[in-house]
């Protein structure tokens, strides 16, 4: 994996999401294999199999989520110098249509929020830009034109 960009938020969302899955889920999941091993044999017992699946997720979502808050760059917000960067919440105008999205790194995307990464076509041809930029950016549907009106 390479190093991820995080706000603040990001981090202190993955940190709960960390704390969820070792002090509510993991338990949770070790009870139902437990439970499940009462109910006799393994080879053919799919509450078992299935505990055991979510078991390995799980974990796996923990190794993940302690990978990303070890070695992710913080980015604070409010440091922008009038350009656009990571945390930066930035105003639009599309063919007359005014957007806000918040600049955020790809582990904390969320288009549906107002949340898009660095790494879409988006967030790539607005990082570096000022107020009044045009901006032209290339999504797959075609290319569309905006122009930054501002920067926060």
């Amino acid at each position: 994996m390479d190093n991820k960009v995080l706000t603040n938020e990001g981090l202190s969302k993955l940190k709960d999401e960390l704390e969820h899955l070792k002090n509510e889920k993991r338990p949770q999941v070790s009870e139902r294999i437990k439970s499940a091993k009462e109910l006799g044999d393994l080879s053919e017992n799919a509450e078992y199999q299935e505990a055991k699946e979510e078991q390995s997720f799980v974990e796996g979502r923990i190794l993940e989520l302690e990978y990303l808050i070890k070695t992710s760059s913080i980015v604070e917000k409010g440091k922008n110098n009038g350009k656009v960067q990571v945390g930066c919440q930035v105003k639009i105008d599309k063919d007359g249509q005014i957007m806000s999205f918040t600049i955020v790194g790809s582990t904390e995307a969320d288009p549906a929020q107002g949340k898009i990464s660095l790494e879409s076509p988006f967030g790539d041809a607005l990082m570096g830009k000022s107020v009044n930029d045009e901006v032209e950016i290339n999504l797959p549907s075609g290319k569309i034109k905006c122009r930054i009106l501002e920067i926060q």
